[in-house]
């Protein structure tokens, strides 16, 4: 990460509420001698919050813009309770805090599409933000590096490698959450890119088939059996095939992408739901698997961060298809894997604050190096 001159306060609070969408977790991180989190806190979504954000990830709805303001309203009081709690928690005044890093909830993702220039989309109500927690707000954080021809996504490498990467070594960081992205950090550069579906596709069809949020520990899906016509034919997403720079959302790995597969494949049609969570979840670690063996430049470590670090099966299956690659946790390497991304959006508030890039151009193929984020002051 670049040097940097000494910021207004070391204190910034990183919110992130991805495509999961399970909630918002946030952390308080003091950067004054690199980077140490002080509190972790979260919340989950209301649940008509979450399906307010899944309807408005698909085109179609009535009055979209109206709901999508008053989502973006919502979201940001949930981001606000969980940076008080916060600075409950730590006993520290809103006023020693520099910034919050709050990049919203995406609902769509296009960059390079439809006009050369493509957009991405994050709700968020960051002067609100701003006004009720008292604090200065960075948001926006992906479209100036979509405007200088870039993914906006994902931004965490830079991040990855000032945290986990060391001279000499390659390490790899696997974050798994609504989608699973890849950073390969190496002494030649850093590569990123999303490398498929995450956690969507399998929370999606473990609340449709048994009401939770979530297959707990990866336990139904073990329960299960893999079909392998199934599982090629989703291997045989084209996206997976594409070389870096490269990411995606649910504007692609959503459930009528898979309801088309799952009409395409007899054998489902007359399989349980256990053994369909079983291939989604087996194709989650195959995907992740394949972008380490055709992109991780022989990295022997493979740290896992996300939601999906807490999913044992689907951990055991990474294991397993990487029998040369060591798989860990970031808490492995002192942060826990769901104060990871966080503290990624609190040190890319920190670069915005200090004038400073928090894009890799090796990672999303932009022009250049840029600052990201639009300041809404406290």
């Amino acid at each position: 990460m670049p040097s940097a001159a000494a910021a207004p306060s070391s204190l910034y609070i990183g919110l992130m509420s991805g495509t999961s969408l399970d909630g918002v977790d946030g952390v308080l991180v003091d950067f004054a001698h690199g980077t140490r989190v002080l509190q972790h806190a979260s919340c989950g979504f209301d649940p008509a919050l979450r399906a307010e954000l899944l309807a408005l990830n698909s085109p179609g709805g009535q009055d979209e813009l109206h709901r999508a303001a008053l989502a973006a309203n919502a979201l940001a009081r949930s981001y606000a309770g969980v940076v008080a709690e916060l600075l409950r928690q730590a006993g520290t005044p809103a006023a020693q805090v520099a910034a919050i890093g709050a990049h919203g909830q995406t609902v769509r993702h296009r960059p390079q599409l439809f006009d050369g220039c493509g957009y991405t989309l994050q709700l968020n109500s960051p002067a609100l933000l701003a006004e009720w927690t008292g604090i200065a707000v960075v948001a926006d954080l992906r479209s100036r590096d979509v405007a200088a021809g870039g993914q906006g996504a994902p931004l965490v490498p830079a991040f990855h490698q000032g945290l986990f990467g060391r001279p000499g070594e390659t390490t790899l960081v696997l974050n798994i959450g609504g989608i699973a992205n890849l950073s390969v950090l190496a002494d030649d550069g850093v590569l990123g890119f999303d490398c498929g579906p995450g956690n969507a596709l399998m929370d999606g069809w473990c609340l449709q088939h048994t009401g939770q949020a979530f297959d707990n520990g990866g336990q139904w899906a073990a329960s299960g059996r893999v079909l392998p016509e199934l599982l090629a034919q989703l291997m045989g997403e084209p996206f997976l095939a594409q070389q870096p720079p490269k990411s995606t959302g649910r504007d692609l790995f959503h459930a009528h992408w898979l309801q088309q597969h799952l009409a395409r494949c007899p054998a489902a049609g007359r399989a349980p739901a256990a053994d369909i969570q079983a291939t989604l979840t087996e194709f989650t670690a195959a995907s992740c698997a394949d972008a380490v063996r055709r992109f991780g430049r022989g990295g022997v470590e493979l740290l896992v961060c996300g939601g999906g670090a807490l999913n044992t099966h689907l951990m055991h299956r990474l294991a397993a298809l990487l029998p040369g690659v060591q798989v860990a946790t970031t808490a492995a390497r002192g942060l826990p894997p769901l104060q990871v991304e966080a503290a990624a959006f609190a040190w890319l508030a920190r670069q915005a604050l200090l004038g400073l890039p928090g894009n890799l151009p090796s990672v999303t193929g932009a022009r250049g190096p840029r600052i990201l984020g639009a300041i809404y002051p406290a």
